[in-house]
């Protein structure tokens, strides 16, 4: 799903989807104290008094059924890699927000600083196993009285992988579904959630704002698959699309799975002979070999039984 930050911030800021993303995958007790109704996106790019400046990331102000307001932060991760820095990146972006509420005089009668709710949206590989608070970042004994100078901050983590999709099917909400497209790497599979997406669209009217988005959502999936096809706007036609050529795509996708599952195997074949005749491999060779095509592996294989050196080989 690399490439779909637009989408994604499309998603994002409509009001009612944050709304489900919080009652199914936030859940705590505290959200119904909030009115998540009545939740109101500001402006987020503001700057700190030393010129930093964040962008990018959505900021929610959501009104508390007793008075005053949260604020909710929602940090969208499109990264392969998880962020071993994150609780410090939230701690920064929410001091930036609390610097800008100050400066625009947006605080509460009595002066004090609104609470923040920082949420990431995690939707890439492998797991993210990170830590989540500040705490676990910084390096002091647990006893030291140092802690109580130290800031306190933590995140709720959406990693959108780690829901099965039993968990997620059992949900009737358009984040469950996003989460189910994500996860699905069949064309026919990805063809039956978009008539689900279709269905619930026409049970939920208030969310027509979506349908274009989701079909840029549906045309990018298929994007890879039909390079050069012109993907329509409308949403039911890309799913029609999507039906009329899902058994070709996914033939596509097996044999060029099994072409990657072989060539992996060469490669690794090619690797050990290597190592067996010419010991340790400098750096560089394993990539080399990693990247190769199908006729540079066959070549250098049948050059290890003769070759007098490495480069031979390779050459």
């Amino acid at each position: 799903m690399a490439g779909f930050d637009s989408v994604y911030h499309k998603i994002f800021g409509h009001a009612g989807m944050v709304a489900q993303l919080l009652r199914d995958f936030v859940a705590e007790p505290w959200l119904d104290d909030l009115e998540l109704d009545g939740m109101e996106r500001l402006n987020a790019k503001f700057h700190a008094e030393t010129g930093e400046r964040r962008e990018g990331d959505m900021i929610w102000r959501i009104p508390r059924r007793g008075g005053g307001d949260t604020y909710l932060m929602l940090l969208l991760e499109f990264q392969s890699t998880p962020d071993r820095w994150m609780a410090l990146r939230a701690l920064v972006y929410v001091g930036l927000l609390w610097q800008h509420l100050v400066r625009e005089k947006h605080l509460p009668p009595d002066g004090r600083l609104p609470p923040v709710l920082p949420v990431v949206v995690y939707n890439g590989d492998p797991r993210w196993a990170m830590p989540v608070a500040l705490r676990e970042l910084v390096g002091l004994p647990a006893a030291t009285p140092l802690w109580r100078y130290q800031p306190e901050m933590r995140y709720h983590l959406v990693d959108e992988g780690a829901f099965s999709d039993d968990h997620l099917a059992a949900r009737d909400t358009l984040a469950a579904l996003l989460f189910r497209l994500e996860a699905s790497p069949d064309p026919q599979r990805v063809v039956v959630l978009a008539d689900a997406v279709l269905a619930w669209f026409g049970r939920h009217p208030g969310f027509d704002g979506l349908r274009p988005v989701f079909a840029e959502l549906l045309g990018g999936l298929m994007g890879p698959l039909a390079p050069g096809v012109r993907v329509p706007e409308e949403l039911l036609e890309v799913r029609n699309m999507l039906a009329s050529r899902a058994e070709d795509w996914k033939r596509q996708w097996l044999q060029e799975g099994r072409l990657e599952g072989r060539l992996e195997g060469e490669a690794a074949l090619l690797l050990r002979l290597l190592e067996r005749r010419f010991g340790a491999l400098p750096p560089g060779v394993r990539d080399r070999i990693a990247a190769a095509d199908a006729a540079a592996l066959e070549t250098w294989g049948l050059r290890v039984l003769d070759a007098g050196s490495l480069d031979d080989v390779l050459r």
